[in-house]
């Protein structure tokens, strides 16, 4: 039996819940999860589908039967197939936390994505990616070549199909266009609690402030630097003992984290952008399962 997802976001009314079951059981498919959220605040109902096709109805036929379904309530939806697997472009300058993490959940199959390029503005993680057998691009990035190198960069996006960016720990500011070309689909990992302590050096910054707590935020990104919508955050806590450099090391890990739970939430089609904020449903059954321990 095949595996889907739907997602749906329309403006909130009666009868919608009851359209979807009612189109999914006429279809022979039966939903395994299901999680939906009604924002008084918006006027909109968001809602994901986790079904399996016990009657063979194909991606294509379930797309074109719903829109009768869909056109009353104006919805905005997508099926995905659960087994293909999202094609995903790595970003990355000089800290390898982020990215190796990533490679280690890819290997083992705990976050199944399909990475189709590395690209970075040095060389120093070159042979690590080469060792995972995924093609590494050096595309160096400065003051003068930069609308160049991103053009380079929109290249590979391109030939290689990919529908994800994620900027691990990659330390270059995308322009505005390359921000709107790809609204939604660019990852960040902000080393630090944003609003607080954004752009150069936030560790050092929450050091001075002597904070208690410090953690990571992964976001969108958008035209505004460090301001898009949030998808995933957490903490780790610091005591008046610990030093600059400590901040870094104990945000390193929680770094990772972050980065690797919202690329996750990404991929498996639980993130819903409402306005400046999200909309994050929690994994199906199964949904962090390996296909290996290690």
């Amino acid at each position: 039996m095949t595996k889907y997802v739907l997602t749906v976001t329309c403006n909130s009314t009666r009868g919608i819940v009851a359209a979807i079951s009612g189109f999914l059981t006429d279809h022979g498919c039966n939903i395994t999860d299901s999680a939906q959220f009604d924002d008084p605040e918006t006027g909109k109902f968001f809602m994901r589908v986790s079904f399996v096709s016990e009657e063979g109805a194909t991606l294509d036929a379930l797309q074109a039967d719903f829109t009768p379904v869909a056109s009353p309530f104006g919805m905005d939806y997508a099926f995905h197939d659960e087994a293909v697997k999202m094609k995903v472009v790595i970003m990355v300058s000089r800290f390898g936390h982020c990215l190796n993490d990533l490679l280690y959940r890819w290997r083992i199959g705990a976050l199944p994505i399909d990475i189709v390029a590395v690209i970075s503005n040095h060389t120093e993680y070159q042979k690590v990616v080469e060792n995972h057998d995924l093609p590494f691009h050096h595309i160096p990035v400065t003051k003068e070549n930069k609308p160049v190198a991103e053009g380079e960069i929109m290249d590979v996006v391109r030939n290689t199909g990919a529908e994800l960016i994620v900027l691990a720990r990659y330390m270059q500011i995308l322009s505005d266009e390359m921000c709107q070309k790809m609204s939604g689909r660019i990852i960040n990992i902000h080393h630090s609690f944003l609003p607080s302590f954004k752009g150069a050096n936030p560790y050092k910054q929450a050091f001075q402030r002597g904070v208690k707590l410090i953690g990571a935020t992964a976001h969108y990104v958008t035209a505004d630097l460090d301001e898009g919508p949030i998808i995933e955050q957490d903490i780790v806590r610091i005591t008046h003992a610990q030093s600059a450099a400590d901040y870094v090391s104990l945000g390193r890990d929680v770094e990772a984290q972050v980065f690797a739970r919202a690329i996750h939430a990404h991929i498996h089609h639980r993130v819903f952008q409402n306005g400046n904020k999200t909309i994050v449903f929690p994994a199906s059954p199964g949904g962090f399962a390996s296909e290996r321990m290690g």
